[in-house]
């Protein structure tokens, strides 16, 4: 058994020349630990922003990026029995040790089975930007049948996923996207989108319940008009967002009685779980712009960074 893999790794922050890959030590499970050979791994705009150094809580280089990844159990550590090696898992790690490698260890509970039906790259599309748009829309809104909502980037990684589950949930689903898009959106259940590039979706877009920014900056603050008192704007982008913005649209919450919170996702099995019986039962299906192999992450985080992408860039891993 090699004690070698291939893993991307950086050895400074930067744009995504740094990125390169190289030869490094297979690691090894430890208590309550999976280690996973590693097939497939998802590209989110958050690997980008931690390998510019945007995210400082990851630490310094050297380190792996990617949270997203799919593939099958090599080897289980003590106390772990929701796996056994040979088993499919998928899930989310997070850097230094990241998933842009061929083997990768996680905690068991942050991992579940795929969909059925999936394979492993449609899987590792998954993870992070389905467990965002879950726990945002169902776990912290509550989303309910009837309940209008408003998703920015919609056609994006977690948009095109959000706009689905909350078609599940009931709601009237409102996007924006550019035109081009607008098919796809339809196709996926969106029933009123806005192209952003002709029309300020502020000026036109009235009395929803919640609003997904997944885009930061000033869309934050010029949702609020958007959100019926009492409405919820959730900001996804965290800590990368706009500090300023961020402020201000929480000031602008505040005074119009509009409910204004951070998001931040968890690995999660049980919601992963959940994710899984919806693409099961036909509700949610991961869109997959592009694949690439694993020595091309660098172009992967290029074409990732132009903000034009629908649906997910994935790396494959291993065959």
């Amino acid at each position: 058994m090699t004690t070698w893999m291939r893993a991307v790794s950086q050895r400074v922050f930067g744009g995504p020349e740094v990125l390169e890959l190289v030869q490094a030590h297979r690691p090894a499970p430890g208590r309550g630990e999976v280690l996973v050979r590693v097939h497939g791994a998802g590209v989110n705009a958050s690997d980008c922003k931690v390998r510019a150094g945007k995210v400082p809580v990851f630490g310094d280089p050297p380190l792996t990026v990617g949270v997203d990844l799919a593939g099958v159990v090599e080897a289980v550590g003590d106390q772990v029995v929701q796996f056994t090696p040979g088993d499919k898992a998928y899930g989310m790690v997070f850097p230094p040790h990241g998933a842009y490698a061929e083997y990768v260890v996680a905690s068991a509970d942050a991992l579940a089975i795929p969909p059925a039906g999936l394979d492993h790259i449609q899987s590792a599309a998954l993870p992070l930007s389905a467990l965002t748009a879950w726990q945002a829309l169902v776990n912290m809104a509550a989303l309910t049948a009837g309940q209008r909502v408003l998703i920015h980037a919609a056609a994006g990684g977690v948009g095109h996923l959000a706009v689905q589950i909350a078609k599940a949930r009931g709601a009237y689903v409102i996007g924006t996207a550019r035109a081009a898009k607008h098919p796809f959106l339809y196709r996926l259940g969106a029933d009123e989108l806005i192209d952003y590039t002709h029309t300020d979706f502020a000026a036109v877009v009235r009395d929803v319940d919640v609003v997904l920014d997944t885009v930061g900056g000033e869309y934050g603050p010029r949702s609020v008009d958007t959100l019926t008192p009492g409405g919820l704007l959730i900001n996804v982008m965290g800590t990368t967002g706009s500090g300023n913005q961020r402020d201000l649209a929480r000031a602008r919450a505040a005074a119009r009685g509009i409910r204004f919170t951070e998001f931040y996702v968890n690995p999660s099995r049980a919601d992963l779980q959940d994710v899984s019986a919806l693409v099961e039962g036909g509700k949610l299906q991961v869109d997959i712009q592009e694949v690439l192999p694993l020595e091309e992450a660098a172009r992967a985080h290029v074409i990732s960074e132009t903000g034009r992408t629908q649906g997910k860039v994935v790396l494959r891993v291993s065959s």
